[in-house]
């Protein structure tokens, strides 16, 4: 009788519990005004928003520093990536890349549950055995998950970036998980980029797609790694940042972009971007930006780029994971593969990202980005 008495308690209890969640379910649902996306709707989330209206990108508008490091809600898209290129004391080779969105569903500047800004960060470690990624998504109002610039800081959960000043250098970076944790201090030892126009860069040869940018791609790197409960690695090597924002990064007749990013070997960095159109050839363009201030932007007659390789991955998709790129007037013929093949992150906005090196004219590393593949 006893024992059939505790049952009929636990039975009550499971109950009461489920009706409550049941009704902060319902509540909730009715309340909050910004759902988070379906996938679909995240898959789209770089294409122009005709539900809303936010700040056009506009040619003669230059970025300005540091003032443009601040968060910039009145525009639809916010988004950073840092790639580094490491080794541990055994000269192992590791590729480190931390990736932070931010995505506004409308332009009203709501506060708590009500704010329309989600973000979504990912990162992913990789050497060339073995690979690790993960991802996070929050919505804005709540703490979870935002910027800073006095000092900067941005974060979502415990993963951050932070400096004492108003710039991200000299910064460092945390990020702990059950499958990793990192933490890294990073320094420029080179100046900022600003591509394009001053920062302003079209992606589209007729079309007014476009977005502003800064990039800062001398980056000195070293720190801690850990994976998996493995023991604590000491690593050292070179990065890149960027940031990107605009409203719409992509137009409907574009399928997605390759993005390449090498540290040259001699003191300087090449970054080239191809956007593949449905119904025309691609459109490409680069930059090199040198150590010591110099910046060359590359267009399309400049730069040769072509897939030579496509990989079968486990998921079904094919990726062109082999490059051949020339770029003549510079010199450069190199041969792009990747240190890992296995680098396709499935999230939200899903793409392949990972470490590349090349042979030819130089032997460099640095990072590719495919999307939309």
């Amino acid at each position: 009788m006893r024992r059939n008495f505790k049952i009929l308690i636990l039975i009550v209890a499971v109950i009461g519990f489920v009706s409550v969640a049941a009704f902060g379910w319902l509540y909730w649902q009715k309340t909050s005004h910004t759902e988070l996306p379906s996938l679909n709707e995240y898959e789209s989330v770089l294409t122009t928003s005709n539900k809303s209206v936010f700040e056009p990108v506009l040619p003669n508008t230059s970025v300005e520093l540091p003032k443009d490091f601040r968060f910039h809600d009145e525009f639809q898209h916010e988004w950073w990536h840092f790639f580094a290129n490491v080794e541990d004391q055994r000269g192992k080779k590791y590729g480190i890349e931390w990736s932070y969105f931010r995505v506004a569903n409308d332009e009203s500047h709501q506060s708590g549950w009500h704010n329309p800004q989600i973000y979504i960060s990912y990162i992913s470690i990789a050497s060339a055995e073995t690979g690790i990624h993960e991802q996070r998504v929050a919505r804005g109002g709540i703490g979870q998950a935002g910027m800073d610039v006095r000092p900067f800081r941005v974060w979502i959960d415990n993963w951050r970036w932070r400096s004492l000043g108003r710039t991200p250098f000299p910064g460092q970076f945390n990020a702990q998980s059950d499958d990793f944790s990192l933490d890294l201090n990073i320094n420029a030892t080179g100046p900022y980029v600003l591509p394009g126009e001053k920062g302003y860069v079209k992606k589209d040869a007729f079309l007014p797609i476009a977005s502003y940018n800064v990039a800062s791609p001398f980056l000195n790197v070293n720190g801690k790694l850990k994976l998996n409960n493995g023991r604590e690695l000491d690593v050292s090597g070179q990065g890149w940042l960027s940031k990107e924002w605009g409203s719409g990064l992509l137009s409907d007749k574009q399928q997605g972009w390759d993005w390449f990013v090498l540290h040259l070997d001699d003191n300087s960095t090449l970054s080239i971007h191809r956007y593949r159109q449905k119904d025309q050839s691609p459109f490409i363009i680069g930059y090199v930006a040198t150590n010591d201030g110099k910046y060359i932007p590359l267009n399309d007659q400049q730069i040769i780029l072509e897939p030579l390789l496509h990989h079968i991955l486990e998921n079904g998709r094919t990726v062109p994971l082999e490059w051949e790129l020339r770029v003549p007037k510079y010199g450069v013929n190199v041969r792009i593969s990747p240190l890992n093949a296995h680098q396709w992150l499935p999230f939200v906005v899903p793409y392949w990202q990972g470490a590349i090196q090349t042979i030819g004219s130089h032997n460099s590393n640095g990072f590719m980005q495919l999307v939309g593949y």
